[in-house]
């Protein structure tokens, strides 16, 4: 059960893992409805810690195990014609075990596609939040207010 009461927001934990200089990103559109990409992750389930919801999420996502670190961004998003509000706290991890697999399914069928991007490459993607990059090679802790929902 997500936690969320009414027209509270929805609260989410992200991974900002790097690993061999590559950031991992998924696609979390199903059937691939859109090209924005963005950090693993999910909303939170009450009675687990922020950091049990997201190794939770990462490996329903990913099929990979990390380790959680410290907070390093906070980002937060709406869609006005639904109500729809989320606040997402990224943690720094590392990556303890697993290894990307095409044929990794995620249970509940919203991510279908996940990479290991270098930072060379990150421009030539449509990403979300606007401070991932920044903040995955370096930046952070930070805060991406407000913005409108995009697909």
């Amino acid at each position: 059960m997500t936690l969320r009461s009414g027209n509270s927001p929805r609260l989410a934990v992200r991974a900002v893992l790097l690993h061999q200089d590559r950031l991992l990103l998924v696609n979390a559109w199903p059937g691939g409805v859109s090209d924005l990409w963005c950090a693993p992750g999910g909303g939170v389930e009450i009675g687990q810690s922020l950091p049990d919801n997201l190794a939770r999420e990462v490996h329903e996502e990913t099929g990979l195990a990390i380790e959680v670190g410290a907070p390093c961004l906070v980002n937060e998003f709406h869609e006005p014609s639904r109500s729809f509000h989320q606040v997402e706290i990224f943690f720094r991890c590392q990556l303890t075990g697993g290894a990307l697999d095409d044929g990794w399914q995620d249970p509940e069928g919203v991510v279908t596609r996940r990479r290991w991007v270098a930072r060379d490459e990150i421009g030539g993607l449509r990403l979300k939040p606007g401070k991932l990059a920044e903040i995955a090679w370096g930046g952070g802790p930070a805060y991406d207010p407000l913005e409108r929902l995009v697909r």
